[in-house]
């Protein structure tokens, strides 16, 4: 498969998860050590800090959220992937992704920088 497809699949669980509520899911797609720095709360620095983050976000709903990736690649057991995301409440902006190989093969994000788009 395409990496830009697994980078869309692990994105697309992301979604589901987010708009069930479910924060630990949403978490799920990140490295134990992951970083998320965002436009919309303070950084959250560990798969638990992203956890506590996504249990706010979600509580707000998620009303038409989407996330395509735009581009993508890798080499070796590292990649990245540059996201669209949407959402009523939210707007509109970019995510750069990077993206780690689990020793089962997956892929983990390690590091996101979201980034909302200004009218």
């Amino acid at each position: 498969m395409p990496f830009e497809d697994e980078c869309q699949q692990l994105l697309d669980h992301y979604v589901s998860c987010y708009v069930k509520g479910d924060a630990k899911g949403c978490a799920s797609v990140f490295a134990l050590n992951a970083e998320l720095y965002s436009p919309f709360g303070p950084p959250a620095i560990g798969r638990q800090a992203i956890e506590e983050t996504h249990s706010e976000w979600v509580a707000e709903g998620a009303e038409g959220k989407q996330i395509v990736v735009k581009s993508a690649g890798q080499n070796g057991d590292l990649g990245w992937c540059l996201a669209e995301f949407r959402e009523g409440s939210t707007g509109e902006g970019i995510s750069l992704n990077i993206l780690v190989r689990q020793p089962d093969g997956t892929w983990l994000i390690s590091h996101c920088s979201l980034n909302e788009a200004k009218p």
